[in-house]
């Protein structure tokens, strides 16, 4: 026959098995790394525990909440009116975290309170963001929110951290990621800033026109310069030799009239020569009589001497 009471005693044996095995694991439980879990005994907030193996009772003490302790990101649209009546969208991303601080007790750390002062505390710290950029937006006009969003975003960041840090929340970082304008508006920008560039462009056209006539002019005026420096030394160089001339003519015994005749027969003379050269003059004067017994000095003579006695002797033809 089965014995009966030895077949009880191993079904006893594995419900004993069994339930020590479920409160052990009911009483055993592990936190991960950078989670924090929070303890209610019997209904009422008992503990906070960290990362690690840790033990509870069974059946009296539960694990009403594991908190993420890392820092999260939300992301979410907001409309909003400059000060010049433009109403624009802004997207915007905040990141935040529950604060790591544990306080004088466990009912003032940040794990505490994000849990048990804020049903919603996303949505709570997406209306606190959306207030603020709401009341900084219309002090701005368009062109200023575009300039100036980064400092738009700390001052809304420094206002909600503070009122997010009451529930047990570190706010990091708000940013302003994108503004978005109606179609109308951002065409009139872009004819705006085209026309601002060509205006511009004639401008650096226009300026860099009068630098090259300014240069050009100064070039000229200096070149014109430097011209009549050369022109006066030499023609200061032609008095100096003429000079030097007369003084020769003079030391051979000839009076001052003769050799100021002789040096402008040789002139005459020289002019012919270099005529005769070149053949590039088209006008030359001759004679007036090639018949005549008087040479081109003796005219010259005569002429010089008529006009030291103040008449005017007839002028000798000119021949093209």
């Amino acid at each position: 026959m089965l014995d009966v009471r030895g077949f009880g005693g191993i079904l006893l044996l594995i419900l004993l098995v069994v339930v020590v095995i479920a409160v052990l694991a009911n009483a055993l439980f592990v936190v991960k790394q950078q989670h924090a879990v929070i303890i209610e005994r019997l209904g009422k907030f008992n503990r906070i525990v960290g990362s690690g193996l840790h033990a509870k009772i069974p059946f009296i003490d539960r694990k009403a909440a594991t908190v993420s302790l890392r820092t999260m990101k939300n992301g979410f649209d907001i409309d909003a009116k400059t000060e010049d009546n433009v109403t624009i969208g802004l997207e915007v991303s905040a990141q935040y975290h529950v604060s790591y601080d544990m306080g004088a007790s466990p009912q003032d750390s940040g794990v505490y309170k994000s849990y048990y002062m804020l049903q919603q505390p996303v949505a709570q710290m997406r209306d606190f963001i959306t207030d603020a950029l709401r009341s900084s937006i219309p002090v701005y006009t368009l062109d200023d929110v575009f300039a100036k969003k980064d400092d738009i975003a700390k001052d809304v960041n420094a206002t909600v951290s503070e009122q997010m840090a009451a529930y047990g929340f570190t706010l990091v970082s708000t940013l302003i990621t994108r503004i978005a304008l109606p179609k109308e508006v951002e065409d009139s920008m872009n004819q705006i800033n085209a026309a601002q560039r060509t205006k511009a462009a004639a401008q650096d056209l226009a300026e860099a026109d009068r630098i090259r006539r300014v240069t050009e002019a100064r070039a000229e005026a200096e070149a014109m310069e430097k011209a009549g420096e050369g022109i006066a030394n030499q023609r200061k160089a032609i008095a100096v030799g003429i000079k030097d001339s007369l003084e020769t003519i003079q030391e051979t015994g000839v009076t001052n009239n003769e050799a100021n005749q002789l040096f402008m027969y040789t002139q005459w003379t020289e002019m012919m020569t270099e005529f005769a050269k070149t053949g590039k003059s088209s006008t030359v004067v001759l004679p007036a009589d090639f018949k005549a017994s008087a040479s081109m000095f003796e005219q010259m003579l005569t002429a010089s001497e008529a006009n030291d006695q103040g008449s005017v002797p007839p002028a000798p033809s000119q021949k093209a």
